[in-house]
C-alpha cells in the first residue's frame, strides 16, 4: 500500500509524497532558500530543520542545493526518511503545517549552481536520424557510436531555470546557393527534449567510477531543453563538434527529483551490440522508465520514452571519469535528445520535420519547420512509483524572443 500524506494531495498531482522533489524558492520578497514539493505546496525546509535542532539545517538556508548535495548519499537517504515521516505521521502536523506555502505564491529559482555541463548523445534513434540528416550518403552512426557514450562539454554559465526567455541567437552559417557563410540570427532554431543527472558526491582527481557507482554520485534528475541553432551547428560541427550552436542557452526544470524517488522506475539496461568494453559493464546498471511529453504552443507534438535510450546514466559517468576527469558537486550530465523509433517519439524539430523539409502540421492549420519568435516549448515527464501512481518532474518551459 502506497504511503499517504496528511497534506492534501490532489489526484494526479505530480508531487505525491513518493516524490518530494527539491527546489530553491523565495516567498514574499524573502531570500531564496531550499524547499521541497508536496501536492500544491512548497515546504520551507530551513526553519523546519532548525526547529528540531537538526545538524543539517544550515544546508537548506542558502540559495542553492549544492551544500546539501555535497553531504553524500547517506545524508540524502536520512533527510528523505525524515521528510517522509513528518509528512505522513499526523503527530508532526502542528510542527510542519505552518511551513507549507502554496506553490502559486512562491518564485522558483535555479535549484543548484552548475559546476560543469556535459551533454551526451545517448539515443540510438536520435543519433541515427541526425546522422542521416547531417551526413547524407554516409553511414548514419559513426563507427565508434556503439562502443562509447559520445558527449561534448558545453557552457555551465548558459544553463538557466525554466521560464528564462530564449533570445534567438546569431551566428555564422551557410545559406543555400552562396559560397561564403553569412552572420545573422539563426533561421533554424530547435529544441531538444533531454533528461539531466545532477551530481552530488564529487570524485577525486584520477578516480575512475564503475557503472555500479552511479547511485552514490547522482543526487537527482531534472528535465533539460538543450536549445539548438541547426544552421550554425551544421556549419561549425566539423571537425570538433557543437559550439555556438548550443552554448547560448540550456533550460532546466526547477525541480530536482531525488534518484531515490525513481527506484520504482529503474529498469534493466538495454541490450547492447557489440558488448561494451569491461569498464562500461556492471552488475547493478539501470535504465529509467520515464515518459516525456513535448508541447509546442500548448499542443502535444511528441511523447518520447526514456526507456529506449541506448547508453545508461552509469555508463555515462563511467566513461566521463575513465580518463581521470573529476566530477564536482553540481555537475549536470545530460542524456542528449530522447527519441524513439517513429515520429510520435522524436524529441526535436530536426527529426520531426526532417530538417525543415517536411513542416509539422499544427492545430488550426499552422505549420512549423523550425521555431518562430513567440513560440513556446514545454517539456514534462512522469515516472511510475507503484500502486498505479506516477510522479511528475514539473515542466521546463521557454518562449522564443527575437534576436
Amino acid at each position: 500500500m502506497a504511503a499517504k500524506s496528511w497534506v492534501p494531495v490532489p489526484d494526479g498531482s505530480p508531487f505525491p509524497v513518493q516524490n518530494l522533489p527539491y527546489c530553491v524558492f523565495s516567498y514574499a520578497g524573502e531570500d531564496p532558500r531550499v524547499g521541497v514539493a508536496i501536492g500544491s505546496y512548497v515546504l520551507d525546509l530551513a526553519p523546519l530543520a532548525a526547529s528540531e535542532w537538526a545538524d543539517f539545517a544550515s544546508v537548506f538556508a542558502g540559495p542553492s542545493l549544492n551544500p546539501f548535495m555535497a553531504l553524500g548519499r547517506r545524508a540524502w537517504h536520512a533527510v528523505r526518511h525524515w521528510l517522509t515521516e513528518r509528512l505522513t505521521d499526523e503527530s508532526h502536523r502542528d510542527l510542519v503545517e505552518p511551513l507549507l506555502i502554496p506553490m502559486d505564491q512562491v518564485r522558483l529559482h535555479m535549484p543548484f549552481t552548475v559546476a560543469d555541463f556535459v551533454d551526451f548523445f545517448a539515443s540510438e534513434h536520435h543519433a541515427t536520424n541526425m546522422g542521416r540528416l547531417i551526413r547524407p550518403g554516409e553511414q548514419p552512426l559513426t563507427p565508434n557510436w556503439r562502443h562509447l557514450p559520445i558527449a561534448y562539454h558545453s557552457r555551465a554559465g548558459s544553463v538557466a531555470v525554466s521560464g528564462t526567455p530564449v533570445r534567438r541567437p546569431s551566428g555564422q552559417y551557410r545559406v543555400p546557393g552562396r559560397a561564403e557563410p553569412v552572420f545573422g540570427p539563426t533561421e533554424r532554431l530547435d529544441f531538444e527534449a533531454e533528461v539531466g543527472f545532477v551530481i552530488g558526491t564529487p570524485t577525486t582527481p584520477g578516480q575512475r567510477l564503475s557503472v555500479d557507482d552511479a547511485r552514490d554520485h547522482i543526487f537527482g534528475v531534472v528535465l533539460v531543453n538543450d536549445w539548438s541553432a541547426r544552421d550554425i551547428q551544421a556549419w561549425e560541427y566539423r571537425p570538433l563538434g557543437p559550439f555556438n550552436s548550443k552554448s547560448f542557452l540550456t533550460s532546466i526544470s526547477p525541480w530536482v527529483i531525488p534518484l531515490d524517488a525513481l527506484e520504482p522506475a529503474m529498469i534493466p539496461p538495454p541490450a547492447q551490440d557489440p558488448e561494451p568494453l569491461p569498464y562500461l559493464r556492471g552488475s547493478h546498471d539501470f535504465g529509467l522508465d520515464l515518459s516525456l511529453r513535448v508541447e509546442l504552443n500548448g499542443e502535444v507534438i511528441s511523447r518520447p520514452r526514456y526507456a529506449r535510450m541506448y547508453w545508461t546514466p552509469g555508463q555515462m559517468l563511467a566513461h566521463l571519469t575513465s580518463c581521470g576527469a573529476t566530477l564536482r558537486t553540481g555537475d549536470l550530465v545530460a542524456s542528449g535528445t530522447v527519441s524513439g523509433p517513429d515520429a510520435t517519439e522524436w524529441g526535436c524539430l530536426a527529426e520531426l520535420t526532417v530538417d525543415g523539409t517536411e513542416p509539422l502540421k499544427l492545430a488550426g492549420g499552422a505549420t512549423r519547420s523550425y521555431l518562430e519568435d513567440g513560440d513556446q516549448v514545454t517539456i514534462s515527464a512522469t515516472a511510475p512509483v507503484g500502486d498505479g501512481l506516477t510522479l511528475g518532474f514539473g515542466e521546463v518551459t521557454g518562449r522564443v524572443d527575437p534576436a
